[in-house]
């Protein structure tokens, strides 16, 4: 069997590993990455990461590859660590990384890797700063072409799609002064002597910080250890002001009880399956909530489980949001971090914050599953909350922003729902919002970067084009549980909603629609035993919330398992 693995970051390693770990030997590989690096991708590279960008992520908390960051560090070679700092006699599992240290962990990781595959008699062949341009399905002969760079064609039993992420260009380099992206962050180290309008205040918000802050100014330790930041005398008008919808910072890192996000009482795929069996087909938003989040809270923090237990999402989420939104955003940011020390300290967990990681991740593969009705829950209710609880700041970047606010030079408005960065022909952006005494306000920034993170990207921007004027992939959507809510949408105007020629309603997600082994699905629900789809821009809608390396494991597992199944 030939094997294409389309991807040399995170996500094929991982696929990576799962193939020389099968049992299995009866099949070669080939591997194209579009660098010249293995491992790292986009994240753990120079495109995603400078000096100062460290990981969210500590040892103990990453997937087992081959071998631990402490027991690689004992052979890394010493430059290395020196230029990063590091003093491997020092290090402990509970510490984070600087992430281009993280890359060449795992760069390390896959050499090790392609060891074990020539040691079991596996054939690997890399190809690098090779990029794939299209994908050719030929049902016909039961293969898939791939095509190098515009030109080459080579075919292949199945392909595995691991391309990573994907910041399209839509604004950048025509608008002066505006940024789709904070990626490559090299960009972004120059001198920027006026105010700078950041849209998001996600972990992506604090990598650009934490770049413009070093080429505007400096950090430095007082002598009773608080961090300051001076600004620079070349810069004396730099400032940043993050424009998020909640106007709250994400929360801080704290101790996880279980680091990998499991949990013995979850739900298992076959009591998901029973549930969806007996619901019409459907998975119940409210029912996941109840026994992948409630039920294991119980056992956990009791007071908190009995505070909450009577409440559904709607409720607890308002009860989480009004908390967080009574206080001022740094001040709160401040008592989370002072609480985050504590629980590292004392190796206690915030559970309710714990169980929420869970739930997002547990939630995460039967999602596609969900009604129509419930994911525009999840997406309006539920995530919100998640994406500020679980982003697990690191305390280094926690202590940079509070530096940075009590210097002056950062704040943070809440721009709700409708906030629109309007790019201006000229340069630089207005934005547009309602603030919170309810005045509508315009405001011109002469720099805007959108770090809102990776964008679940549609259907119509999969660069595989050949995907879909074959129609072997196909748009991916849920159906409405109640056909008068589908009815009720789309004549209030969602231009997402469509209706069947058996008077069914469907919403349109963002991506392609893929099963739960992550084949891809064509417009009959037909899946495709050739290609495997597990870059996380293009699956975005059956796939809402994707965990870095703890995703990459378990969707390895579940593709591995379908590789081999015939």
């Amino acid at each position: 069997m030939r094997i294409a693995i389309l991807g040399g970051g995170p996500s094929g390693m991982f696929i990576y590993k799962r193939l020389i770990e099968s049992g299995k030997t009866d099949f070669k590989i080939e591997i194209f990455e579009r660098k010249s690096q293995l491992g790292a991708g986009m994240p753990y590279s120079s495109a995603g990461a400078n000096a100062e960008h460290v990981t969210n992520v500590s040892d103990n908390e990453i997937p087992k590859i081959v071998t631990s960051i402490e027991e690689w560090l004992q052979t890394a070679p010493a430059g290395l660590l020196h230029d990063f700092h590091i003093d491997s006699k020092h290090f402990n599992e509970y510490k984070v990384l600087p992430r281009l240290l993280f890359g060449k962990y795992l760069e390390g990781q896959f050499e090790l890797l392609e060891q074990q595959a020539e040691q079991k008699g596996i054939a690997t062949t890399v190809h690098f700063n090779s990029a794939v341009t299209d994908i050719i399905d030929f049902p016909e002969s039961n293969e898939t072409a791939i095509e190098i760079s515009g030109q080459s064609i080579l075919k292949f039993d199945k392909v595995i799609v691991c391309t990573g992420h994907s910041w399209p260009q839509k604004f950048e380099g025509i608008v002066p002064g505006y940024f789709d992206s904070p990626y490559p962050p090299s960009k972004l180290a120059r001198k920027f002597n006026h105010t700078i309008a950041i849209k998001g205040a996600s972990l992506t918000a604090i990598d650009a910080i934490r770049t413009l802050a070093r080429q505007n100014g400096a950090f430095e330790n007082e002598a009773d250890g608080k961090l300051k930041f001076t600004i620079s005398e070349q810069s004396p008008d730099f400032k940043i002001i993050m424009h998020s919808r909640s106007g709250l910072l994400p929360a801080v890192r704290f101790h996880l009880d279980d680091p990998h996000l499991k949990n013995n009482s979850l739900l298992t795929e076959d009591e998901i399956k029973q549930h969806i069996k007996a619901n019409n087909g459907f998975l119940s938003l409210d029912f996941v909530f109840e026994k992948d989040f409630k039920a294991p809270l119980r056992e956990k923090d009791e007071a908190f489980y009995n505070r909450v237990k009577d409440l559904d999402i709607e409720a607890f989420v308002d009860e989480m949001m009004e908390l967080r939104e009574k206080l001022d955003p740094f001040q709160l940011f401040k008592a989370e971090y002072q609480q985050a020390e504590k629980s590292i300290k004392r190796h206690e967990s915030v559970y309710w914050k714990e169980m929420l990681a869970i739930l997002s991740f547990a939630m995460n593969y039967p999602a596609k599953h969900l009604s129509a009705e419930d994911m525009q829950r999840l997406h309006k209710v539920l995530l919100p909350l998640i994406s500020i609880v679980i982003a697990f700041v690191p305390q280094s970047s926690c202590l940079e922003l509070l530096a940075l606010h009590e210097a002056g030079v950062l704040d943070i408005i809440a721009v709700g729902p409708d906030g629109e960065a309007e790019p201006q022909k000229e340069g630089g952006i207005v934005y547009h919002y309602t603030d919170e005494s309810g005045e509508s306000q315009s405001v011109f920034f002469e720099t805007f970067i959108d770090c809102v993170g990776q964008p679940h990207l549609s259907y119509e921007e999969l660069p595989f084009k050949s995907l879909i004027k074959n129609k072997t992939a196909s748009p991916a959507r849920l159906k409405f549980r109640s056909a008068a809510n589908g009815s009720k949408e789309k004549s209030d105007g969602n231009k997402g909603v469509v209706e069947d020629s058996d008077g069914s309603y469907y919403l349109k997600v963002s991506g392609i629609a893929i099963n739960d082994k992550f084949q891809l699905l064509d417009a009959f629900g037909a899946y495709n035993a050739r290609i495997y789809m597990m870059a996380v821009p293009y699956i975005g809608g059956f796939n809402p919330d994707y965990s870095g390396l703890d995703f990459c494991e378990e969707a390895s597992a579940k593709i591995e398992k379908a590789l081999f199944e015939n």
